[in-house]
């Protein structure tokens, strides 16, 4: 195994240094010329050592202006002869077409001059070949889906409204009648501006008109809270396209709400488990509470620690900025009905985190010293192995360990450490150009606690867990409290937009998506990550600590990214647009607590700390199965670990941490794999613990009190 890891190592290292000198040549096609009729002259580039801050003007001539300009990078306008912030050291395409259809190809490339730009460079393909997997639509592939986002009907709004808009607007007359077809550029509404008096509204587009305010009603009232929680409350009519009109990307490509492969993937695999498993997330949930309290706790059972500490840690892994940045950007594209799909898909989610933990502990070695090894490696390996399926065991498990190590130093690693120093960054200023002096700091705290091993960890997560968790929900609440007259219109909001959604949301199937790919991509279940630190626990009884386990999905989705989307359906953030991630948050929180964001930005770090102590982890039993479970081998990983703490704070990697973030998802393959052959050994284990809890057979404390 380590010569197929050091061969792979190799061939990166060759491609890498291929790739860099590839980029000294990168082609620019400078004043080249491909047609008669079109001349290109072109200048690229690369004003600095950052990455993804290339840029390339054209200077075209000859045909007949005026030009378009079909890019390859989908956020470049179709009328724009400029297109920046692209990637240095990979190829852009632009189609160039003059008023008579003439047309000339181009590509080119900006040359990538620094380290961080060829690694950038390097990955971003890898990138791309990687979530053409994850993320490959196989209903649109078998004909079934149509992914192509159309808009049925055009919404006619107040004219420059925005959400920030402190007005009042009323409808003061129709100029066209309801059910009327009125051509682009007609006069269809005079609105009443309490600012700016009153203001034509003329049609953007040809069709039907339909009336959705009546004469001398409100259409927007800034000071009525149910028009800032309501979806499209500026909107006062409709107009009905005579055809369907696709969606468009600023480059001509048609948006697209696709179905990924790894969200059916994750989704699907819960769903089994719910149904295998007898809906245990819901039946096993009061009895999951007791142990977490610890009143099965026995002392003398073979583990390092607490039902309660396994369960901090893993929540540790799982509660992140994911919370916090990645609902608000749910929310952003699927609307606050992608809220009702996230919850659903947490709930079922509950069930994967059941089986794939009852199994770690089941698999579970011990060794003389008391260390304990396992995790999906252990059950993959020796579970199949029991079912005479030894070289896919082998297989799965070595593929899974690879993946963990590689997830471990990015999404568990770099991506916390770089995005905990761009948010507090952003708060307190004084950290700018700081980055590798944070990132010394950052390792120094992370070191002190992994070097003392999983009871160190599981001491401090036990401890930072429940008191981030708890500033976070206790300042949500306080936010929804301040706007609990909002309660109906939100939930309406949630409900309208998860059944009843725009054709710019992706209709239903867009907002489910999103809502069930938040959930994936914040929970981990199906993952197998969970099983590693909850393969310590204190038990003589595995499904014991599979139900503590589905706490977790509870705890992460249902309760912290529910209250994550309501703080922002509440504030009427969701409506917002141009803002994104951890800032759109933020600004939600702000807008009722101004110096909470502070509090924000330090709950931010310890929600990346947590992460990052609790992945070392994880990484390091990954280590251990690849490269002997030595002294020696842990040690070379935990320093390895904290040289890309530093590296994650310093350097913008971008296509880097989105490879290894991936790597995360990817480790759901082979898990769910295992999960499916070996379910039906956890249901009978299951029946036998059940069998054991009615027959009082198993340890209680009787001095705990529920």
């Amino acid at each position: 195994m380590r010569k197929y890891l050091l061969s792979a190592l190799f061939l990166c290292t060759t491609i890498l240094t291929i790739h860099a000198q590839v980029n000294v040549k990168a082609q620019d096609n400078t004043g080249d010329s491909d047609s008669q009729a079109l001349k290109v002259k072109t200048e690229l580039l690369n004003p600095s050592s950052l990455i993804n801050d290339g840029t390339i003007i054209l200077d075209v001539s000859g045909g007949t202006p005026p030009y378009s300009y079909k890019w390859s990078n989908q956020e470049t306008s179709l009328k724009s002869n400029k297109a920046e912030n692209l990637v240095e050291g990979i190829d852009y395409t632009v189609i160039i077409t003059d008023a008579n259809q003439n047309t000339v190809t181009k590509s080119y490339r900006i040359p990538a001059e620094s380290i961080t730009e060829n690694f950038n460079g390097t990955f971003a393909p890898i990138v791309q070949s990687m979530g053409a997997i994850l993320f490959w639509d196989p209903f649109t592939a078998l004909g079934v889906y149509d992914p192509i986002v159309y808009a049925d009907v055009k919404n006619v709004s107040i004219p420059n409204w925005t959400s920030e808009t402190e007005d009042k607007f009323t409808l003061k007359s129709w100029e066209a009648k309801e059910g009327q077809h009125i051509e682009k550029g007609d006069l269809i509404a005079i609105i009443t501006s309490e600012k700016d008096g009153d203001i034509e509204v003329r049609s953007s587009t040809s069709g039907e008109l339909q009336h959705l305010v009546k004469e001398g009603n409100s259409i927007f009232d800034y000071t009525n809270t149910a028009d800032l929680i309501e979806s499209g409350a500026h909107y006062f009519a409709r107009i009905q396209y005579d055809e369907p009109v696709i969606l468009t990307h600023p480059n001509g490509d048609p948006q697209t709400h696709t179905i990924p492969f790894i969200v059916v993937w994750l989704v699907l695999g819960a769903a089994f488990f719910t149904i295998r498993m007898g809906f245990i997330n819901f039946r096993g949930f009061k009895h999951a509470l007791d142990l977490a309290k610890g009143k099965f706790d026995d002392p003398n059972a073979p583990g390092s620690i607490t039902h309660f500490q396994a369960l901090s840690t893993a929540v540790s892994a799982t509660v992140g900025l994911g919370n916090i940045a990645g609902v608000a950007v749910a929310i952003s594209l699927g609307g606050a009905g992608a809220t009702f799909w996230m919850v659903l898909a947490g709930l079922m989610g509950m069930s994967s985190k059941f089986v794939e933990c009852t199994l770690g502990v089941k698999y579970r070695f011990i060794n003389k010293e008391g260390k304990i090894f396992g995790g999906p490696m252990n059950y993959l390996r020796y579970g199949l192995e029991k079912r005479n399926l030894s070289g896919l065991g082998k297989f799965l498990a070595a593929f899974f360990a690879v993946l963990g190590v590689g997830a471990s130093f990015g999404g568990g690693n770099m991506f916390q450490a770089n995005q905990s120093f761009e948010i507090l960054s952003g708060q307190f200023p004084a950290l700018v150009g700081n980055g590798f002096w944070f990132g010394i700091i950052v390792s120094v705290l992370v070191g002190v606690v992994i070097i003392g091993g999983i009871n160190s960890i599981a001491k401090v997560t036990g401890k930072v867990v429940p008191f981030m968790a708890a500033v976070y929900v206790i300042g949500a609440l306080a936010v929804i409290g301040i706007n609990i007259e909002n309660i109906g219109p939100a939930f309406s909001a949630i409900f309208e937009g998860a059944f009843n959604p725009t054709a710019l949301k992706g209709g239903v199937i867009g907002v489910l998506i999103v809502g069930f790919q938040r959930a994936a991509f914040s929970n981990e279940a199906g993952v197998g990550s969970a099983a590693i630190a909850h393969s310590t626990a204190k038990t003589n009884h595995p499904p014991s600590e599979g139900f503590v386990a589905l706490l977790e999905p509870f705890i992460d989705t249902v309760v912290v990214c529910t209250l994550t989307a309501l703080v922002l359906i509440f504030t009427g953030m969701h409506e917002v647009e141009g803002v994104g991630g951890a800032q759109l948050t933020s600004q939600a929180f702000a807008s009722v607590i101004s110096w909470f964001p502070y509090v924000l930005a330090a709950a931010v770090f310890l929600f990346a700390f947590s992460t990052m102590i609790s992945w070392s982890y994880y990484g390091m039993r990954a280590w251990t199965y690849l490269f002997g479970k030595s002294n020696k081998s842990e040690f070379v990983y935990k320093m390895l670990f904290l040289i890309f703490v530093v590296i994650g704070s310093s350097v913008s990697l971008g296509a880097v941490l989105d490879f290894s973030d991936m790597m995360i998802l990817a480790m759901s393959f082979p898990n769910i794999i295992g999960l499916y052959i070996l379910s039906g050994e956890v249901r009978e284990d299951l029946r036998e613990y059940f069998r054991k809890l009615k027959a009082g057979e198993l340890f209680k404390k009787q001095n705990v009190t529920s």
